[in-house]
């Protein structure tokens, strides 16, 4: 019989449905400020273009959002089903915090997302604009507060424990604003962004590369290139202050990041290798000498914590983090070397006519949601073995359900995940291959041209 070992199936199912969430929030962040512009454009300059883009993935947000909200409502249920511990103990802090979430960011989100879908042509324009300001403005303030919640388990402050564990807020600005909140929420933003740059970029390349909706297809991979050019170098800086700032608040996680077995000075900058737990070493290792110390410490001889200075129960598996974290760079490379390319083909005034560049797009569009994977999966499985950091263990938080039942769930997820959300995404896909023209067709071979009749066109003979 296999040993169904309940820890670790939940945390499996826990991945699964948080993975499969992440990926709608990180567009639909990114996409609602987009078409908070695109509709700002339109109303100064009165072309018609822009509202035509903005009405077509408005359509391709609603589905997007509909989805990451269902996704998001079954990780609040397993908090109770799976990981009742945890919610025992730290309920006091991180069910205010998801409460505050519903209360300001969905609320906002659900009051004005019908005006915003419906509205075109049914209210005045600067309505219809201020309420798709506020559904972007709610998705801001919804990862606020995930990203308050979730930084909290990771640098834990303001709170106290009681004597039967359980923790309680003292300073509710501390439990918000904890350490690596500021580095984490503004590298969740910028990643969003970026994620629904590369899409739309690779997107209005696709439309150009056909010839169908050209004009539009410009103007997405035109307004795309605008974020990738200057957002991905700000992200790479951010993403180093993040950096500096985890390996203070969490060094195990970054000696995991890095498979860094044994402290030193002058530390190597690993580019390959095969961390090995059990032997405490690594395999095929390839690296760069003294560069790890720079890149960690900002100083050519800065001391760079090993893993074996935790104790082995204290320390997170390297595998994953390391392989996670240098797909997460190569992805973040690639995208500023789409941006820079694309900046400088736009000067020579060649963005919309070098095939090769707009081919390069279409093939990377979807390495922004790997990326985002990727760095959940860095800071998620770097933080074991601890849910909040320091203060409680995940083997303490789970529920006591046994192992089979949890497995029946993953395979029900699965399931139903795949045929739900497959449906929703394969909707999706026919938007965007149906394009924003909205030029009628033109009528094929042998059928009839109805445009002169219009009662017949609509259906009334």
């Amino acid at each position: 019989m296999f040993d169904l070992d309940p820890l670790l199936l939940a945390r499996i199912q826990f991945a699964f449905t948080v993975s499969f969430h992440i990926i709608f929030p990180s567009f639909t962040i990114g996409l609602a400020a987009w078409l908070l512009v695109l509709e700002i454009l339109w109303l100064r300059t009165g072309k018609p273009i822009y509202m035509e883009v903005a009405k077509h993935w408005t359509k391709i947000f609603a589905v997007s959002f509909g989805m990451g909200v269902v996704s998001g409502v079954v990780l609040s249920y397993q908090f109770g089903t799976n990981w009742s511990e945890f919610s025992r103990r730290g309920g006091n802090v991180i069910g205010p915090l998801m409460a505050y979430e519903v209360l300001t960011a969905f609320f906002l989100e659900a009051g004005f997302l019908g005006i915003m879908l419906f509205g075109w042509n049914r209210v005045p324009k600067r309505v219809h604009l201020f309420a798709t300001a506020m559904v972007a403005l709610g998705t801001a303030i919804s990862a606020f507060w995930i990203l308050a919640a979730n930084s909290f388990m990771q640098t834990p402050s303001g709170f106290r424990a009681d004597e039967a564990g359980v923790l309680h807020a003292t300073d509710w600005w501390e439990v918000i604003f904890n350490p690596s909140f500021p580095y984490r929420f503004a590298h969740m933003v910028a990643a969003a962004y970026l994620t629904t740059a590369l899409c739309v970029a690779g997107i209005g390349a696709w439309y150009i590369l056909r010839e169908r909706s050209v004009p539009h297809g410009r103007i997405m991979l035109g307004m795309a290139l605008c974020i990738l050019v200057w957002l991905t170098p700000l992200q790479a800086v951010i993403g180093d202050m993040h950096g500096l700032n985890t390996r203070e608040q969490q060094p195990a996680k970054v000696a995991a990041i890095e498979a860094h077995w044994e402290t030193q000075r002058r530390a190597p900058l690993i580019l390959f290798a095969w961390p090995d737990p059990k032997q405490e070493k690594n395999h095929f290792e390839v690296a760069i000498p003294a560069l790890g110390s720079l890149v960690l410490t900002h100083e050519w001889d800065g001391e760079v914590r090993g893993l074996k200075s935790f104790p082995p129960e204290d320390r997170p598996n390297p595998l994953i983090p390391f392989f996670a974290f240098r797909i997460m760079v190569g992805i973040g490379l690639i995208m500023i070397a789409a941006g820079l390319i694309g900046g400088v083909l736009w000067l020579m005034g060649r963005l919309f006519t070098t095939r090769w560049y707009l081919r390069f797009l279409t093939w990377v569009w979807p390495l922004g949601f790997v990326a985002v994977l990727a760095g959940w999966f860095v800071t998620e499985v770097g933080r074991q073995p601890w849910t909040v950091y320091g203060i409680l263990r995940t083997a303490d938080s789970v529920s006591p359900v046994p192992g089979g039942h949890v497995l029946t769930s993953i395979l029900l997820f699965v399931l139903v995940y795949g045929v739900i959300f497959g449906a929703g995404v394969y909707y999706i896909a026919r938007l965007v291959q149906r394009g924003p023209d909205l030029t009628p067709p033109v009528p094929e071979q042998g059928e009839a041209d109805l445009s002169h009749r219009p009662m017949a066109a609509a259906g009334n003979p």
